[in-house]
């Protein structure tokens, strides 16, 4: 499709190159309503990403192996809409690349690495409720807060070198000189990287987190059960029944985050796979823009589940985190 100005004159990106892309109009309210909706995503999306990490980072109550893998994924989603979403805002909204083919390489690896980041915090999630729920007498010893560490900087460092060879290996420089006309960012992946792709952070990611988390709510339906009959049997069994209920809960509530991302994500990556078929741009990029509004939603959640986020939250806000010893404060009893 040609676009031109109301002077029927087409429009190019770089005007002076004579392989530049032609550029798409816009009126000049749907540039500002654009705009808008992206500067408004990107500060919520910051915001609220950036309260969760304070929180968890500064009281030292919080510092448990779950709240090290949302902390991860938060990083990822604060990351997301600090540097993703401005600039695939200015990308999908002016039709053009501005910033050359160097920045265009570093930002689909940035892409590409918090996706593929957010992806294996979720499955570290999953496994993390699946032994504290179905394993609780042994999750003290297996699951400790160093190895959640080590295996989430793992998580970063092999997802960081995996899409920067990605990108590198596909000869984005060359491809795109030949195959594109000059003002566009898109890089021509391989089939063998396509495929790779599809078995690591799609097909066995689902497969992992979808057997989990069933594993994990077919068990709290035993558990909750096996609590039933023996209060009814009269037995004391008021601490544990507590426990189950508190470890059920951290699954439903992460189970739910799992299931928004899967719901974006499980499209986006069938989408992709097809996108040489009539799967229309337009589909793609209402897809892409659902993967990063949920980035926005997980702090929502933890809102609506998490007790001690909300007070955390009123500390923050309240500049009460600057009093002496506030990182020492139970945030769990203030809870109650």
């Amino acid at each position: 499709m040609v676009y031109e100005t109301e002077n029927h004159e087409i429009q190019y990106c770089f005007p002076t190159i004579n392989s530049s892309c032609i550029k798409g109009k816009r009126l000049r309210h749907e540039y500002n309503m654009i705009y808008l909706f992206i500067s408004l995503l990107s500060a919520w999306t910051v915001f609220l990403n950036l309260l969760v990490i304070i929180s968890i980072s500064h009281f030292k109550k919080l510092h448990t192996p779950t709240n090290l893998l949302i902390l991860s994924l938060a990083v990822a989603d604060l990351l997301t809409g600090l540097i993703l979403i401005p600039i695939e805002g200015i990308k999908q909204t002016e039709t053009c690349w501005y910033f050359g083919d160097t920045y265009c390489g570093l930002f689909v690896i940035a892409v590409r690495l918090l996706l593929s980041t957010s992806v294996s915090n979720l499955v570290l999630i999953a496994v993390d409720r699946y032994v504290a729920v179905c394993h609780p007498l042994v999750y003290p010893q297996k699951i400790t807060t160093t190895k959640t560490l080590i295996s989430i900087c793992l998580c970063w460092f092999l997802c960081s070198v995996y899409n920067i060879g990605n990108v590198i290996s596909s000869a984005y420089f060359n491809i795109s000189q030949k195959t594109l006309c000059y003002g566009q960012c898109i890089v021509m992946i391989s089939p063998a990287w396509t495929f790779t792709d599809l078995t690591f952070f799609f097909l066995f990611p689902c497969v992992v987190i979808i057997t989990v988390y069933l594993r994990i709510f077919y068990v709290v339906q035993w558990q909750v059960k096996v609590i039933n009959s023996l209060t009814k049997g009269g037995k004391c069994v008021m601490e544990v029944s507590v426990k189950r209920k508190s470890e059920s809960k951290a699954a439903l509530t992460l189970g739910i985050i799992v299931a928004v991302y899967l719901i974006c994500w499980i499209p986006f990556n069938i989408c992709s796979l097809t996108k040489n078929t009539a799967i229309s741009s337009t589909t793609m990029t209402f897809l892409i823009w659902t993967l990063y509004v949920s980035c926005g939603l997980n702090p929502l959640i933890y809102a609506l589940f998490y007790r001690w986020f909300k007070i955390s939250i009123k500390h923050i806000l309240t500049l009460r985190i600057f009093q002496p010893a506030s990182s020492l404060m139970d945030i769990f009893t203030d809870c109650h």
